[in-house]
């Protein structure tokens, strides 16, 4: 059996990688790698009024717990997304934060992807779009 595995994962505060996404940013908490492809946790610092478009992951179900702010729904909330269903979220008036969590492991590519978009001034829709269908 691979040791990761059987490794127990263990961060503490002011561990993880940050993902700068202009407007916002992304701190990863755990990868697949790291959890032998179980899940991954994102956590999320996003301004007022952020959120994207209606989406769906076919690949993962996803899931948000709310740590401060407000996400259309208030701090300690927890809300599931089966994979495959269309989504959405919005922050509410003030800067919010949150935890990501994708099952099985996902979408951690997808943000380095995009911050390198962003990074290259790479910021039109199709480019955009392309990060999203890969």
């Amino acid at each position: 059996m691979d040791d990761v595995a059987n490794a127990a994962y263990v961060l503490t505060p002011g561990q993880g990688r940050s993902i700068d996404l202009g407007a916002f940013r992304m701190s990863v908490r755990a990868t697949g790698e790291q959890t032998n492809g179980a899940l991954s946790l994102l956590e999320a610092d996003e301004p007022a009024g952020f959120g994207p478009p209606m989406h769906v992951h076919r690949d993962a179900a996803e899931a948000f717990y709310v740590l401060d702010g407000e996400y259309v729904c208030p701090a300690g909330s927890f809300i599931y997304i089966p994979a495959g269903l269309a989504h959405g979220f919005r922050v509410g008036g003030e800067a919010s934060r949150k935890l990501n969590i994708y099952l099985p492991a996902a979408m951690v590519g997808y943000f380095d992807d995009l911050a390198s978009a962003t990074r290259a001034g790479e910021v039109d829709p199709d480019r955009l779009s392309e990060i999203a269908r890969s």
